[in-house]
């Protein structure tokens, strides 16, 4: 495309002039329009529209770089059909499941809730579509680029990783704004977190079953039995492992955030609406849109040179959105709230906890610090002792980040007003959640990046490139591991947040002024729903485990009678490995998520059967309250241990690692492979059941009532 710079250049100056004109009327909007209309609510849809504008922009750069030689496009190749192929067949799935959801609910709830939950479905899906096609087109065109610099292969990465972030801030604002101007009602827009939750649960846990079979078959398989290295052409499970980082990471974790965005500002819209009318109402929607200017001005602060640090200008841009967001945030609760201007500072308790709980999970999965050597050293005494190391550091590892997520609903509820007025305290930790999330934009972006150029090392290797290619790509990967480990406890901390703004809506609609844990029925509720993640999780690591037997038998299969395999005379069969994974994780996802729709239901329903509707909405809000708490635990645990296990291996196969042993290397092999599902399908899943369960509690207020 010989003019694909100019037309890039014109494009991007058309769009920051429409950026412009947008703030322009978002200002007018905000300082000249009567606040007790609706008519506020534009600003909202004005600052998703733009999202999804800069995405577009960002999609057009991605597809006018050079996407490699034949080599590097028929890997890029497999990896693209193999992604678009379980996604397509997931959706497939999806679809029945959301025509029974919409059923139920225009049956037992509303016309409107069950509309709003299939666009909160379609949305949800949407986002995950775009981004992970953008993201399995970018690979290759990272791989390219980093032939000639680093800064052009980071570029793309991030430009493709970015496109993810901007669509789930872009259509979740949009939708909600969209939907709440329709019906003009914050009890009918809770279909459409629903419909959210419903697809990211689905999301989430069948994409990781299938990245998780297909990276433990070929690590097992590959790297232990055969001697061959990580991402070798010549494993049959190489390909499903690179498209599983797509499924699993960018759209798995794209429908996880995106979900927790809509949920906290719906949490919010509606205490808001309980404490103080109207205003407290369109507030959260004033955030969120001051998040999606300051996630795309940020954007552009993201840069590197080629002796630069990837890592260094990523974070360069997520302080530069939450210096913005703080800013905007300011002006707008002191325009707004004038009255109530501690909701500024619960704002800034969700930004702030939420980049302490993102560098507490760096400090314990870097291989930076002393938590991952202290696995890495544990590793020279054998693969128990790993293990152990692993153990200890990821359950030490809740324990900081819980006592932030405390501080900050505490903090939160005081600096709101809640001493003088409860619901208005409450509020305030809704709009703490708001506040972390507002960012997504970018905090999405810089995680999306790294499966982009962690499949683009894996084609480097698999075109055999040269050593200089190699490089690039793995400091860009080095990049991205660090990345994912923050994003995961990003979306674990705003999870925590969204789901207590979530139950105290629900507490709100169906007016529990208090609950006592020591009712028997609040009691038992409270202990179910602390038995639930453990349940939940092992239905995950066990289909991910049996998913991942079927693996290795195959390629053990493929080595043993395709003769040449080895010698790089016979290519593998991909497919193979790829259905298996699909397979696999289409079927195992069902039954978890019937989990977390149905056990609110059962224990609400089912109590108030035996006794009366406030005592069944009691017992449902102990429920959650048990399911929040442990599953927040464990969620954190089983991250962090998994990130550790994960750079412990990483750090002794560096240059930085003094016993080059075979066994010390199996033995963190075998760690992180154990750890593989634990962080990259239990854990992160639970953050999307503990909010699911109380979006379902939330829609289904209605019949406690």
């Amino acid at each position: 495309m010989p003019n694909a710079s100019f037309k890039g250049t014109f494009w991007r100056a058309l769009f920051w002039i429409v950026f412009v004109l947008a703030l322009y009327v978002c200002y007018v909007k905000l300082f000249s329009t009567d606040t007790k209309t609706v008519s506020i609510l534009w600003i909202g849809t004005i600052a998703g529209t733009l999202s999804l504008l800069f995405a577009a922009l960002k999609i057009y750069i991605v597809a006018c770089e050079n996407a490699g030689d034949d080599d590097i496009r028929k890997i890029a190749r497999h990896i693209f059909t193999g992604a678009m192929a379980f996604l397509k067949r997931e959706y497939k799935i999806l679809f029945w499941f959301v025509i029974l959801a919409f059923a139920l609910l225009f049956k037992f709830v509303n016309l409107e809730s069950a509309i709003c939950f299939v666009c909160g479905a379609i949305c949800s899906s949407l986002a995950g579509f775009v981004g992970m096609y953008v993201s399995t087109k970018s690979n290759s065109r990272t791989t390219q680029a980093a032939k000639s610099s680093l800064n052009k292969a980071f570029k793309i990465a991030f430009s493709g990783g970015a496109v993810m972030g901007l669509m789930v801030a872009g259509l979740g604002l949009f939708g909600l704004s969209v939907l709440y101007l329709i019906y003009k009602d914050p009890s009918i827009i809770n279909g459409f977190a629903l419909g959210a939750s419903s697809i990211a649960l689905f999301a989430r846990v069948g994409g990781g079953i299938y990245t998780k079979a297909a990276d433990i078959g070929a690590d097992l398989v590959g790297k232990i039995e055969a001697g061959i290295p990580e991402d070798d052409y010549r494993n049959p499970a190489v390909i499903a492992d690179n498209v599983g980082d797509n499924v699993g990471d960018v759209a798995g974790m794209g429908a996880d955030l995106f979900e927790s965005y809509v949920g906290s500002i719906i949490a919010a819209i509606t205490l808001g609406a309980i404490s103080l009318n109207v205003k407290g109402a369109f507030l959260p929607v004033l955030i969120a849109s001051a998040g999606i200017f300051a996630s795309i001005i940020a954007i552009n602060f993201v840069r590197t040179t080629d002796e630069g640090s990837p890592m260094a200008a990523l974070q360069r841009g997520v302080v530069a959105a939450m210096t913005i967001l703080i800013a905007a945030s300011y002006f707008t609760v002191k325009f707004f709230l004038p009255n109530f201007t501690g909701v500024f500072w619960s704002i800034i308790t969700g930004i702030i906890t939420g980049s302490m709980i993102g560098f507490l999970t760096q400090y314990y999965t870097s291989s930076e610090h002393s938590p991952v050597k202290t696995i890495a050293n544990a590793a020279k005494t054998g693969p128990a002792a790993t293990i152990i190391a692993g153990l200890e550091v990821g359950m030490k590892s809740a324990f900081l980040p819980l006592v932030l997520i405390c501080a900050a609903i505490v903090a939160a509820f005081i600096l709101a007003g809640g001493f003088d007025s409860y619901t208005l305290g409450i509020y305030g930790i809704s709009m703490a959640a708001v506040g972390m999330l507002s960012v997504v934009g970018i905090i999405v972006a810089i995680d999306a990046y790294g499966p982009i150029s962690d499949n683009a090392g894996g084609i480097a290797q698999m075109a055999n490139l040269e050593n200089t290619v190699r490089e690039r790509t793995d400091k860009l990967d080095s990049a991205g591991n660090t990345t994912a480990a923050i994003g995961k406890g990003f979306a674990t901390g705003s999870a925590a947040l969204s789901a207590i703004a979530l139950l105290s809506a629900f507490a709100a609609v169906v007016e529990l002024d208090n609950i006592d844990i020591l009712n028997p029925f609040v009691c038992s509720g409270l202990l179910f729903g602390t038995s639930l993640p453990f349940l939940f999780c092992s239905l995950t690591i066990g289909a991910a485990g049996r998913a991942a037997e079927k693996i290795v038998n195959e390629v053990r299969r493929q080595f043993r009678e395709l003769k040449g395999i080895l010698e790089g005379k016979c290519e593998p069969q991909y497919e193979k490995c790829i259905d298996i994974s699909a397979r696999s994780a289409i079927y195992k996802m069902l039954l978890p998520g019937f989990i977390a729709i149905a056990a609110p239901l059962i224990t609400g329903l089912g109590v108030a059967a035996f006794s009366d509707k406030s005592t069944g909405a009691r017992a449902l809000a102990g429920m959650l309250m048990g399911a929040i708490a442990s599953g927040v635990c464990l969620s954190i645990m089983m991250a962090n241990s998994g990130g550790a296990w994960d750079n412990a291996k990483k750090y002794i196969e560096s240059a930085r690692f003094e016993q080059k042993d075979t066994a010390v290397h199996t033995a963190a092999v075998i760690g992180d492979t154990v750890g593989d599902p634990l962080k990259d399908t239990a854990g992160p899943s639970l953050n999307i059941l503990i909010k699911l369960m109380s979006i379902v509690a939330l829609v289904c207020a209605a019949l406690f009532i």
